[in-house]
């Protein structure tokens, strides 16, 4: 099952550097204004590794991975990024409001090294498909800076909360490192370096398999680069090279904080769109409710009934919101008497269930022709997290039709990861991100 190392991260010097001037998020969501803003920041900001700036000028000997491996070597002689001195396993906190909410919640977990798996081993398991392009971009990224700079946002099922009893000792403590980012969520990481804490640790996860919160394209670039090193070893297997782990922040599905948000789906480009032809073909399947409106103050009063009905009904059967411009907000929930084993006999049972899944296979496929490969290459779907500019893409024109979603429950992911199945593209937006920089591990 999972095997899980201490190891001796690689940290910024926090007597050269301002945490928060160095830090960012995930490479996948950093736009170009954030990626300008870094930039600005400092010159030590891991923008510069993370997603450098192409240039006009650049070659094979001088482009945005030459560069991110020239800065990291640079920082690290130059004493801005230090090695701790003891291998330890890191607790890592984050306080955060749930976007649309004044809801305040906190989740901890813990960064380790993991060993790298094939999926077919039973031990770590994905509940997305990815794509080509991000890895070969993370894949070359790799192979210049032998460092990963990101995290791995892990899952792991623990009803005994033996592990957490740690990280929750652990926290009493100051932190090493403490960090507010642009969405107002504060990280903070401590080392956990005692001998016994650390084989308790590992102990603990022995047994444990792992599923892939956030960071599929991140773990599979880590699991190419492992092959490669491996055929490229004349010398035969060695299961202790460094290549053979990755750096892993682990959460307990049974702890508290997990939040996933929904991602709602805006469709344009739909030859001869007709909402009353698409509501006629959907009532076979789905019972509706018109929420109409005459005028903004109206709309304003019912878009808050709406979204509330849409999380009540949601809890006891498959619904989504939709909005096309007609004046009305709807509400669309699965017919009681509807057989979807009938309707997708080739959908798995665990999967019928989801509303994501009903939305793509019955709504998008067969109500507006929307294909899978056109959902892979998103020619007819833009996707918004948050509800109201979902909205207001079909208001101005940009848009035909919106579908607004009930956020998966964690429980859900990790039942159909576990059964070796996958879920439809950005079925699940796990919040807040993992910042990239707190901790980084160099294959050395």
């Amino acid at each position: 099952m999972a095997e899980i190392f201490p190891f001796a991260a690689y940290r910024y010097n926090l007597d050269r550097v301002s945490l928060p001037d160095v830090i960012t998020q995930p490479y996948d969501k950093i736009t170009p204004a954030m990626q300008q803003r870094y930039v600005q920041n400092s010159p030590y900001n891991l923008i510069a590794v993370e997603k450098g700036q192409p240039r006009p000028a650049d070659s094979p000997a001088d482009n945005v991975y030459t560069r991110a491996e020239q800065a990291l070597s640079t920082w690290i002689r130059d004493g801005v990024l230090r090695q701790d001195s003891s291998p330890g396993i890191y607790l890592y906190s984050q306080e955060y409001t749930v976007p649309g909410a004044a809801e305040r919640r906190a989740r901890t977990g813990f960064i380790a090294l993991g060993r790298i798996e094939d999926y077919s081993a039973g031990t770590i398991f994905r509940h997305e498909q990815t794509l080509a392009g991000p890895k070969a971009d993370r894949l070359e990224l790799l192979r210049h800076t032998r460092t990963h700079t990101g995290q791995l946002f892990m899952l792991y099922t623990d009803a005994t909360r033996r592990v957490d009893a740690i990280l929750d000792q652990t926290a009493k403590a100051k932190p090493v490192g403490e960090v507010r980012d642009e969405y107002g969520v504060i990280h903070r990481i401590w080392p956990i370096t005692d001998p016994a804490a650390l084989a308790t640790i590992a102990r603990e996860m022995a047994d444990k398999k792992l599923v892939i919160a956030d960071g599929h394209h991140r773990y599979e670039t880590a699991l190419a680069y492992r092959n490669e090193c491996r055929a490229a070893n004349e010398s035969g297997a060695d299961r202790n090279a460094p290549y053979e782990f990755t750096m892993m922040t682990l959460f307990n599905i049974y702890g508290e904080g997990l939040t996933i948000l929904p991602t709602h789906r805006v469709v344009s480009g739909i030859p001869d769109f007709s909402f009353d032809r698409f509501r006629e073909e959907m009532q076979r399947t789905f019972e509706w409710h018109a929420y109409r409106f005459a005028n903004s103050e109206e709309s304003d009063r019912l878009w808050e009934k709406f979204l509330g009905d849409l999380a009540e009904r949601g809890r006891s059967r498959p619904a989504m919101g939709v909005f096309a411009g007609d004046s009305a907000f709807h509400l669309f929930i699965l017919r009681r008497e509807a057989n979807l084993e009938a309707l997708l006999p080739d959908v798995p049972p665990v999967q019928r269930k989801l509303d994501v899944v009903l939305l793509h296979k019955l709504m998008l496929q067969r109500g507006l022709g929307i294909t899978p490969d056109a959902v892979i290459r998103e020619r007819n779907i833009t996707y918004e997290r948050e509800a109201g500019l979902a909205v207001a893409a079909v208001e101005s024109g940009r848009a035909q039709i919106c579908f607004l979603l009930n956020s998966i429950p964690v429980t859900q992911v990790a039942e159909i990861a576990l059964a070796g199945e996958v879920l439809p593209q950005k079925s699940t937006d796990f919040y807040p991100k993992l910042l990239s920089g707190m901790t980084l591990y160099r294959l050395e």
